[in-house]
């Protein structure tokens, strides 16, 4: 089974949430939100392209706007293959987390 590491889990999370909107900027402060790290915006980027690699997501260049300097966005939209990823690194969390609050609380002093 493919691992993910929580970043990439965080931006296949991201990428799914945000729909059409997925493109850096947006997933960069869509995972800042979520967890408050302070990250910096190659921390994401990095993980985009090895997602890309792997098959688990797909770029889309979108139209040039005025406000980017004519530039255009790279939109991302998560594979079939990301969708099954995401969802068997979410069953593995909580098999592994099963049980936990129980060893908690009876460790609690």
């Amino acid at each position: 089974m493919e691992m993910l590491s929580k970043l990439e889990e965080l931006v296949l999370i991201s990428v799914l949430k945000l729909g059409k909107d997925a493109y850096g900027t947006s997933i960069y402060n869509h995972i800042i939100g979520l967890t408050g790290w302070e990250v910096t915006v190659s921390n994401v980027y990095f993980p985009l392209e090895r997602l890309m690699r792997k098959g688990f997501l797909l770029a889309v260049q979108g139209k040039p706007t005025p406000q980017r300097g004519g530039m255009a966005k790279r939109y991302y939209r998560i594979t079939k293959s990301g969708l099954a990823v995401l969802r068997k690194n979410r069953a593995l969390n909580l098999a592994a987390w099963r049980g936990v609050a129980e060893l908690i609380k009876r460790d609690e002093v």
